[in-house]
This record gives C-alpha cells, structure tokens and sequence, in this order.
C-alpha cells in the first residue's frame, strides 16, 4: 500500500501491531497482506500517538530527534511555554509534544516550602488554579495569625501573603486592632425613686492582643454588649431621676471606669464610655417641660420688673438735674416743642400761658391750629 507523508507530517509504522518506526516526509510502499499498518500525524502540538507507550516510541532515533517529553516531580507544578510565551497551566505529570516547528519548554515551580517564592509571578498566578494555593490580604489596622495545620505559627502585618497548600493546611484569622464603636440603645432602667428610663450609652474599645483575644474569645461583641448593659445598670439603678440629670458626666465616668476593671476578662482597652441620651417616660417629660416652663417665665419677671425699676431710677435723676439746673429745663422744653412740632403741620400760641402749659395742651392735636384773639 503506498503512503505519501507531507513535510509537516510524521508516519508511524506498525507489523502486526507492532511498533517499527517512526518515518518522514517522502513516499513509502508497506504490503497491507504482510501485516504492515501506517498512521500518520501532524508534528504539530502534543503527540497523539497512543498505539505504543512513550518507552517504546523513544527508542526510535527519529521519533528522539522530533520530540520533546517533560515530566513534573510530585510537589511541583509547570507553566507550558511555546516558543518563550506562557501559554498554559500544565495540569498533567507528563508531556510529549513534537518539537520540529515550535520550541516548547516547561517551568516547573515547587510547593515543597509552604511560603510561596517571588519566582512565582502574577502572570504565573493568573493561571494558577486557587485550590494549590492559599492568599490572605492583611489591611490597614490589621493582625493576621497564620496557622499550619491549625496550629499557631506567627503574627502577619499589613500586606499580601500567598502559600502553597502541598505540605500544610494553611487559614488566617484576621482582626481588626482598630479602635471600634459599641452602641447600647433604649436601655432600660429603674431609677432609684421607682421611675423608669431609658438610656443610650456609647463606648469605645480596641483589641489589646490578638493570641491571647483568639485563645479566650468566641463572640466578643455580644459579650462587651452585655458587659455594659451589666454596669449601666449596677450604677445608674442606685440613682435618682434628679440625680442622673444632674450629674451625667460623673456618672458616665463611673460607668467607664466599671468597664475599665474588666476589660482583662475580654482581652481588650476600654478608651472611652459614656451615656448619650436620657430618655423620660411621657408624664414624667410634660412635668419637666412644665417646670421648665414656669422657671423661664419667672426668670422673664424678674428682668422686666428689674428693667422697670432701671427706668424709674433713671427719670428720677433727670428730674432732679432739672430742678437743679435751668439750662437743663430749658433744653428739655425744646426738645419737648421739637417732638410735638413732628406730628403737626403749623402751631400758633399766645403770650398769656408758659409755653410748656401751651404745648402740653397741645399733645393731641393732629390737624391746624388758629390763633384765638
């Protein structure tokens, strides 16, 4: 039977079944009677020859000079390159390709160490399947604990961190080392004098050390929360209503320093607590208003009567000065003409009356007056 292969092909001859060698381009005449059986292959990419195992094929001088096969140790992985670019993730332990028109080559990185190297790129990462790998990102104000196998290892600062996950387990836990805000809203309370209120509290904290905090510490924020809920009300019940409206402030350092004694139980720092808000029942708010009422209005009585006596005090000084003083009369008679001359058009008096008598009749007058006689 006549076989013609092409430049970019390669045949591979059998007898019987079996295997006898690899041939290239030409023209080949093998008699199909005497067993004789000829596939025949594009040398490009992969080999895709299974009829023989690679041991057998390699024997074959030309199948040798036409070939490439790679192989990955275990705890490795490899990068294909062809003809020097990246062009995949190698996710088999052996390769042959044909190596007649394209160069290929494979870059095999180790997992053995669990801290991945800077050999590993971000184009290699970009191709790496996440289950061989392991990132944890550690922001700013962060702690990372790194463990093994759960078990503890070390303390990871702000940054990027990537690890293989060949020969360990490897989990962060990462908290936040930042100063946090805790709300305590509508608390309610009973007043030492029986009356009920409602109270808004506010603290501040940060973790003081996260081994200790991830060895001693399940649900933190729950736990602080009924911390305080505990020390408003030890504090703020042995309280009257009056009292805690008065002395807010001490009795909001009273609360922060209760909590500052058993910030160790909850490995944390205590930086600020206080209450925010009081809030009455609806009576008891009416009273208070009332009451505020009452002492605004009284405080407006006393400013107007003291002004009212200012006012006496200062006519009765200019009185007296005008006793005393002639000119000081005088003046206060033309500035009395002055005023009544702004409300009239024309005024016309006699010479038997003083002018101020005269004047003083005329306070009312709106329209002309005439002279009489």
């Amino acid at each position: 039977m006549k076989y013609m292969i092409k430049d970019s092909q390669a045949g591979f001859v059998l007898k019987n079944g079996v295997f006898q060698k690899m041939i290239m381009s030409g023209t080949y005449y093998f008699p199909k009677i005497c067993g004789y059986e000829v596939t025949i292959e594009e040398m490009m990419g992969e080999v895709d020859y299974l009829e023989a195992p690679y041991q057998v094929l390699i024997k074959d001088k030309a199948f040798a000079a036409s070939t490439v096969h790679m192989e990955i140790p275990d705890g490795s992985l490899g990068f294909l390159y062809v003809n020097g670019k990246l062009t995949s993730f190698a996710n088999r332990k052996e390769y042959t390709f044909w190596n007649v028109f394209d160069k290929y080559e494979m870059r095999v990185v180790s997992m053995e160490e669990t801290v991945m190297g800077t050999e590993v790129s971000k184009q290699l990462l970009s191709m790496l399947p996440a289950k061989f790998y392991k990132e944890i990102l550690v922001g700013e104000g962060e702690t990372c604990l790194l463990y093994y196998d759960n078990v503890m290892q070390r303390q990871l600062t702000k940054g990027t961190y990537r690890f293989w996950l060949y020969a360990h387990n490897v989990t962060g836990k990462i908290f936040d080392m930042r100063q946090k805000e805790l709300d305590i809203v509508g608390q309610e309370i009973l007043t030492k004098d029986k009356i009920g209120i409602r109270l808004n509290v506010a603290c501040m904290y940060k973790i003081r050390d996260a081994v200790e905090f991830a060895e001693k510490i399940v649900d933190l924020k729950g736990q602080l929360y009924s911390a305080v809920q505990l020390a408003i009300r030890e504090i703020v019940g042995n309280y009257k209503l009056d009292e805690i409206l008065e002395m807010k402030e001490q009795i909001s350092q009273e609360i922060y320093h209760s909590l500052k004694e058993r910030e160790e139980m909850f490995c944390v720092n205590f930086l600020t607590a206080g209450i925010k808000d009081i809030i009455l029942p609806g009576e008891i708010r009416e009273i208070m208003n009332s009451v505020l009422v009452a002492e605004k209005t009284a405080q407006a009585n006393v400013i107007s009567r003291r002004e009212e006596v200012a006012s006496t005090r200062s006519l009765l000084n200019t009185a007296k000065l005008m006793d005393e003083n002639g000119t000081l009369y005088k003046l206060k008679e033309l500035e009395y003409l002055e005023r009544i001359c702004e409300k009239v058009g024309e005024i016309s008096v006699n010479g038997n009356a003083g002018i101020v008598e005269q004047l003083g009749r005329m306070m009312g007058i709106k329209h002309q007056c005439n002279h009489a006689g």
